[in-house]
């Protein structure tokens, strides 16, 4: 076999990783549109009755558990209840609001007064780019393709020479 032979295997093995890489990649990322998308203003209302609710052990229907935000998010917490309540950092007074710019990227738990519990999750995550979809596909197509590589050059059948 020659080394033109060898680099044409090789090649070819490796272009092939990258477009299994490639699909998989979007397969996967079709699982996270929601972070596909840039910074923007989030509003959580708590509605009127929510702290008679939240006395009585009961999940006010209207609120969520937890959320998930990309990083630069806005969220802005509307308190339409007649009871003062906090959100982490946030004491947002009967109706009235408070915001808090989400710059960071991480999982926060925020002691909060509007659930039973009295956590609220916060999911922060990065926004998903062409970089980064990119950097996937090189990070799984370029290992993938160079096993491929190997098995084509040292198992991969060879054409024997006829003198």
């Amino acid at each position: 076999m020659t080394r033109r032979d060898i680099f044409r295997r090789v090649a070819i093995a490796v272009l092939i990783g990258l477009v299994v890489g490639a699909g998989i990649n979007e397969v996967t990322f079709a699982f996270l549109r929601a972070d596909e998308r840039s910074p923007r203003r989030i509003e959580l209302v708590i509605p009127p009755g929510t702290a008679g609710q939240v006395a009585r052990g009961e999940q006010p229907p209207d609120l969520p558990e937890e959320m998930t935000f990309v990083v630069g998010d806005t969220l802005v917490v509307h308190n339409q209840d007649s009871v003062d309540h906090q959100l982490g950092p946030l004491w947002v007074p009967a109706g009235a609001s408070a915001s808090l710019t989400l710059n960071l990227q991480a999982n926060f738990v925020y002691e909060c007064s509007f659930q039973p519990t009295r956590l609220f999750g916060l999911d922060v995550r990065l926004p998903l780019t062409l970089w980064t979809r990119l950097q996937g596909i090189v990070m799984s197509g370029v290992p993938l393709g160079i096993l491929l590589a190997l098995y084509a050059v040292v198992g991969w059948p060879q054409k024997k020479k006829t003198p």
